[in-house]
Formats: structure tokens, sequence, C-alpha cells
């Protein structure tokens, strides 16, 4: 099959990690026999080169500059490569990736698959400050991101609560398919070694670790916060590390300094993807923390998938796609909160053998379910799906 697969970010950029998403599922339809072109958006536009990944996969960028020729300009491009394709997948709802895919798909009458993996519009809501132009983007985003999934042929949803409310929008259910986030489970295992990370910021103690961006909808205050009541209430000698970067990294730093973490916690900054399962590596406990929310109950979060690959024992609040992906494989918490987290915590550290027990069943889960080998067999389903829909229109 011919999978022409279109993203919006920059899949070379650390400041967009979650393309990674994109890039994992591509390998897994080279290994599996078929063909990938895969179009991103460069963050920065220096005219950039169509390349061939080490994998095969054929990656094509296209410049996300604002302005109608570009606009039209990436839709004949689009229309050019659909040509290729047996069918065209694109995830996410922006519209400087997701019109042009759609039209090209129509144009030469190619079967259309969405790839719905974030509910953007409450993510925008939650990282933006109210202001008419908010007003107006905002309700465009909600236009695309109601409309997108009842003109394509399939969609595939990373969770329950994006399925269902794929659902309300009207979309039939056999048109819906699961696409869940997995793991590289042979990139991220438990034979990886973390020793690298501990000499490099000179860690001694458990090293307890919150993986991810540093922006709104992530809740990395409430990690912060949980290594406040574990240091300075419960008076552990505990190291904490947050691995990533964004937008919010300095006022989180700021509420480390107000909380007395000084020496306690660790910024790393942003990391490259190759280097995550060394830091994951290098921790003793990994925590998931999250509020109940929009956000929060439609995600399917990959820091996760990247913990159980990793076999290594997690905290994670209870909310969402959490529970399921988890299975047993680590400790619910209730949403946001810190004294459940922090004594979920002490109760790994303080039980080598629940410890152990739930590293293994960490890495089983990525075994059999949470796998990026599986999510790519579900979207091969779903691709199959659309042509057949498409060929009855």
């Amino acid at each position: 099959m011919n999978i022409l697969m279109v993203h919006p970010h920059d899949i070379y950029s650390s400041i967009e990690p979650w393309t990674v998403r994109i890039v994992y599922i591509a390998k897994e339809f080279i290994k599996m026999g078929h063909n990938v072109k895969l179009v991103y958006f460069p963050l920065h536009w220096d005219g950039q080169k169509i390349t061939e990944t080490p994998d095969g996969i054929t990656v094509i960028p296209l410049s996300r500059k604002h302005g109608p020729h570009i606009f039209i300009s990436n839709i004949l491009k689009l229309c050019s490569l659909a040509g290729w394709a047996n069918v065209i997948h694109f995830q996410k709802c922006f519209y400087h990736a997701a019109l042009p895919a759609v039209i090209a798909g129509i144009l030469r009458g190619k079967p259309l698959h969405y790839d719905w993996d974030d509910w953007e519009l409450k993510i925008y809501e939650v990282s933006t400050k109210p202001s008419p132009l908010r007003d107006v983007i905002r309700d465009f985003l909600k236009f695309l991101e109601n409309t997108l999934p009842k003109v394509v042929d399939t969609v595939s949803c990373a969770s329950q609560r994006l399925k269902e409310e794929c659902e309300n929008l009207g979309v039939d259910r056999f048109r819906i398919f699961d696409a869940h986030v997995g793991a590289d489970i042979e990139r991220f295992n438990p034979d990886i070694s973390g020793d690298s990370i501990r000499q490099k910021y000179k860690i001694e103690k458990p090293l307890i670790l919150y993986l991810g961006q540093l922006h709104g909808g992530q809740y990395v205050e409430t990690f912060i916060q949980t290594a406040s009541r574990l240091i300075n209430d419960y008076k552990k000698d505990l190291t904490f590390m947050i691995a990533g970067d964004g937008y919010q990294a300095g006022e989180l730093k700021k509420l480390g300094q107000r909380l007395n973490l000084n020496g306690k916690l660790i910024f790393t900054g942003a990391i490259p993807h190759e280097l995550v399962p060394q830091y994951i590596a290098a921790a003793d406990v990994c925590l998931a923390c999250f509020e109940e929310n929009e956000v929060t109950l439609c995600k399917s979060p990959l820091k996760i998938v990247e913990y159980l690959a990793s076999g290594k024992a997690i905290v994670a609040s209870n909310v969402g796609e959490v529970p399921r992906m988890i299975g047993g494989a680590g400790i619910l918490t209730p949403p946001g909160d810190i004294n459940s987290l922090a004594e979920g915590v002490l109760k790994i550290l303080q039980d080598p053998v629940l410890k152990n027990n739930l590293e293994k069943l960490a890495r089983e889960r990525a075994e059999k379910e949470y796998n990026w080998a599986v999510t790519a067999g579900n979207l091969l389903n779903a691709y199959e799906k659309a042509i057949q829909i498409h060929k009855t229109k």
C-alpha cells in the first residue's frame, strides 16, 4: 500500500516532540512492507529538501508560513503527491496541513483518513489568555475539529473520550478506529542504563522523574508540589527531575525556588528524543500527574507508554485513558491529589517487592498492547475500511 502521511509540525524539532507518533507509525508501516511518504512542516523554513530516512521513509517538507500563495502552493504539491497514494492520512486539525490534505484527497479522488490524537480546541483554550483574536482562532479551530471527522472516510482516535466525541458529531461507529499511543519497545526497554544521566547530574539519591513539555495543560505544578510535600513535609532525601522544556519553564523554576527545592529539583531543558530512554532508565519512580478536565479525559499520554516499555514503577493520576493504559502496572491516585501522589511514591520506594512486580508488569503491558506495531495494525484496518467506503461513493 502507498500511504501519504501529513503532519502539521516539525518531525525534526525537539520543541515539537509529539511528532514522534507519526514517525513511529510510519516506521512500522515500512517494516510491514508498505511505502510511506511523510509530509511535515518545518518550524523554521529554510528551503529544506525531500530526503529519505534510514528507515526508508520519504520525508517531504512544506512551508508553514502564512499567506495565500503558500497555502495554494502546498495544495498543489499535495495534489501531485496524492496521485501516488492509495490513502491519505493526516494528523491533527490545524488548517495549514489538514485543509490541503483534504482538498488534495477530494480533487484526486483518494480515500481520506483523519488521525484525531488530541482535543486541540480544549488544549488551545487552556493554553491561551482571553482576547478578541483568541476567540476568532478558537472558533475557527472548533469549526475544523468538528467538521473534519464528518468529511473523511475514516477516523482514528487516541482515546475513548475522543471516540465518544466523534460519535456525538454524527460519525458512524464503523468509521471510527482505535489508535492509542505506543512505545518503541526496542528503544525503550529495562536493559537501558541510566548511569550516564545520574553521573551527569550527580544524582546519588532515589530519583523521581517527570517527562513532558512544560506548557499549559501539563500539570507540572502538581509534580513540583508533590516534590515539596515529600522533601519539606515528609523530610525525605530524594531527587526530582523534570525532563522537558516549554514556555512555562521559567515560571516553574520560580515555583521550585519558592517551595525551597533548590538542589533537589533538576530541570533538564529540552532533550533529544533519542536520549529519552536513558533519562527514564535513571529514574526509580516515574510520575504522570494530571487533573480531571476535558483535556486530560481524552489524552493518551505518550510518557506513560514509554514508562511502561522501560519497565518502570509508575504513579499516575486516575483520569481518562490512564487506568486503561496502566492496567494494574502502577499505582493510581485521584486527579490533582498531591498527598496521594506522595504516598504512592513512598509506597513504591519502601517496598522493593512491590517495585519489582510493578516494573515487570509495566514491561509486559507494553509488549502486549501499548506499542507502535499494535497502533499501526489498527490504522491499516482503518485504511482498508476507508478504501472500501470510498469505492461506494
